[in-house]
């Protein structure tokens, strides 16, 4: 999915936007290091820019996330994909849609948007190597028309990068 396609969602529950303001209020205080969110007027959709952390591959490159929340948030993940054009990373797709745990199966209530950016900024940091995965086109080819990353069935096989 990207920015110019809109899922079809509900509304945020009242348990989803207390959390929401209480994150954003936290994050308008003590900001993650390298991240910086555009404000907007939509709580349920976020963009945040990345900042490659120094001494990495991705050192001061920038990079847009865009968190889409769901209507039980915190009980259910946020969608979290890279804008275009995403870095190039052994788990992130051209599409813009991330590998990594935390996003799908590992998710936990207790995570916040602040804890999801640092964990893509470590996966980020810790790469040896700019590249796409190797099912990248054929990942990206079956995802045409909108289609989320949330309704893939990943298999978290790398922890090395």
């Amino acid at each position: 999915m990207t920015s110019s396609s809109s899922p079809s969602r509900k509304a945020l529950s009242k348990i989803a936007c207390n959390r929401l303001q209480k994150e954003l209020a936290e994050w308008q205080v003590s900001p993650p290091a390298g991240f910086k969110h555009k404000v907007s007027d939509n709580l349920q959709r976020w963009v945040i820019e990345v900042t490659g952390a120094a001494g990495t591959l991705y050192a001061g490159e920038t990079y847009q996330l865009q968190v889409d929340f769901p209507e039980h948030y915190p009980m259910e993940a946020p969608q979290v994909i890279f804008l275009n054009p995403a870095p190039m990373h052994p788990h992130i797709y051209s599409n813009g849609h991330i590998c990594l745990d935390i996003l799908y199966d590992s998710w936990s209530p207790a995570m916040t948007v602040s804890s999801v950016c640092i964990s893509i900024l470590s996966m980020l940091s810790s790469s040896p190597a700019k590249q796409r995965p190797a099912d990248n086109d054929r990942y990206v080819r079956n995802c045409r028309n909108g289609r989320s990353p949330k309704e893939t069935r990943w298999w978290f096989h790398d922890d090395t990068v």
